[in-house]
């Protein structure tokens, strides 16, 4: 009896450590330290001439997946990787078996996934042996578990881009799956969206937005942060890496004669690419508990002097904090039309419950609020900025890529590349329903809202309870 009640509080006490120094503790903001370490000037992210960057617009599924193979299959040199997940399925294994590929002809490979998140366990922890036991391939995770330092759980790396011989970066919203990619994939498709930046004037490298994305993928890597998952493999572990080396090479094969469109398809990316006159770089600092929320703030000051603002997001949970890097005043005359997901689009439960919570306070303030009803959900980030700026990349409107996740975004000055995305921007648009001024759908006769699941509208229902207190969180 002893021993039982010196267990049970034991975990008391560690509950109460594990709430507090991993969730509590970031309702405190040292607000002088956020505001002011950052403070570029605001016209440097403006051009009156064209730079050495070029950019191309990725929204279909196929061309997501054709990119990221151009970039894998074409690389001479160095391959720089860094994503949040990766999720089970045939297009993963196939990624990271075009990535063996590449260190065979004598490429090198650098992977960063998050140390939670990288879903390289159970079945898939042999992969994670695979690029280890590979000479010419480096793997590393930003973070790992660490359930002694709980406060460590909140700083998750959220950027994703591939980085290919420092000529082309692909980045945008997209993990690795095959909702993200696969032409017959049965489940929920996930609407989402990348660019491909490409240096097009190699002497003025140092001009170029790549170098500014490389330098910040070696503060990344080379970060405390930023572990090896194993020192040296053992006798078990190189021979599952082995079979499943084995398997990815097979399951590469079948894919390609399955869907050969996925890798015989020849795009000419220089050909789509459009010119800008300047690509920026802004990203989260690489910080423990809440970070300087430089995006949002930079966002922020971006934003003041607009007359037309779409923003993309997959929800939009503003809290108190974030609110203190908007002028809101500035923007009352300025035109606002935000996309999110619906209650029936929306996958992620704790975030669309934090945003329905916050759905009428948004709808009061912007123009136009519109919810998504296509297939599938709304996974892609962006910003449009009058007819000139656009921003893209992993940053969701929410409290955890503000102040707790590593993050990047693009700023794109380019009238042509601003004008494909308002495009993009627009028919999505038309698979969304307007709220009206009662919080309802406007009624639209080309499009019916869909259906909230009984089960998902009591949980989430539920959910908001608990999202009202950790909206910080979210």
């Amino acid at each position: 009896m002893e021993m039982k009640k010196y267990i049970r509080r034991t975990l008391i006490i560690y509950f109460i450590y594990l709430i507090t120094t991993g969730a509590l503790i970031f309702l405190y903001f040292e607000d002088d330290a956020l505001l002011y370490t950052y403070n570029p000037g605001i016209e440097s992210y403006w051009s009156e001439t064209t730079g050495p960057d070029q950019v191309v617009l990725i929204e279909d599924w196929n061309d997501a997946w054709l990119g990221r193979m151009y970039l894998i299959e074409n690389a001479e040199g160095t391959l720089d990787i860094s994503y949040f997940t990766v999720y089970k399925g045939v297009t993963t294994e196939a990624f990271f078996a075009s990535l063996l590929e590449a260190a065979d002809r004598g490429v090198q490979v650098r992977i960063l996934l998050d140390g939670i998140f990288h879903n390289l366990r159970g079945s898939y922890k042999g992969i994670k042996y695979a690029l280890v036991n590979h000479p010419n391939i480096e793997l590393k995770f930003y973070e790992p578990l660490n359930l002694l330092k709980p406060w460590t759980l909140q700083n998750r790396l959220h950027d994703k881009y591939i980085i290919a011989d420092n000529k082309f970066v692909m980045m945008g919203g997209r993990n690795i799956g095959d909702e993200y990619f696969l032409p017959a994939y049965d489940g929920e498709r996930v609407y989402d969206r990348d660019i491909i930046i490409i240096n097009g004037d190699k002497e003025n490298y140092d001009d170029s937005v790549i170098k500014d994305i490389k330098e910040y993928y070696e503060m990344l890597w080379k970060n405390d942060f930023s572990c090896y998952p194993v020192k040296r493999l053992n006798f078990i572990q190189k021979n599952l890496g082995k079979r499943k080396e084995v398997h990815l090479r097979e399951q590469l094969a079948e894919l390609r004669d399955k869907f050969p469109e996925l890798f015989e398809e020849a795009v000419d990316w220089r050909a789509r690419a459009v010119a800008a006159n300047k690509i920026s770089l802004i990203t989260n600092p690489l910080t423990r508990f809440n970070k300087e929320p430089r995006i949002l703030r930079e966002i922020g000051r971006m934003v003041e002097n607009t007359e037309s603002i779409s923003i993309l997001s997959p929800y939009i949970i503003p809290t108190k904090q974030m609110l203190k890097y908007i002028n809101m005043s500035a923007l009352e005359d300025t035109e606002i039309t935000v996309i999110t997901n619906s209650l029936a689009s929306s996958p992620n439960y704790p975030g669309i419950a934090g945003q329905i919570n916050k759905r009428e306070r948004i709808a009061d303030f912007v123009t136009y609020l519109y919810e998504y009803q296509g297939d599938g959900s709304i996974h892609a980030k962006s910003i449009i900025l009058d007819e000139r700026s656009s921003l893209i990349g992993s940053f969701n409107i929410d409290a955890r890529s503000s102040f707790l996740s590593t993050e990047s975004m693009v700023l794109i000055d380019s009238e042509e590349f601003n004008g494909l995305l308002r495009k993009s921007f627009n028919d999505l648009k038309e698979k969304s329903l307007l709220v009206g001024e009662d919080y309802s759908y406007v009624e639209n006769p080309s499009l019916e809202a869909r259906k909230v699941p009984i089960f998902k509208a009591i949980l989430v229902g539920f959910l908001r309870i608990f999202a009202y207190f950790i909206d910080f969180l979210l």
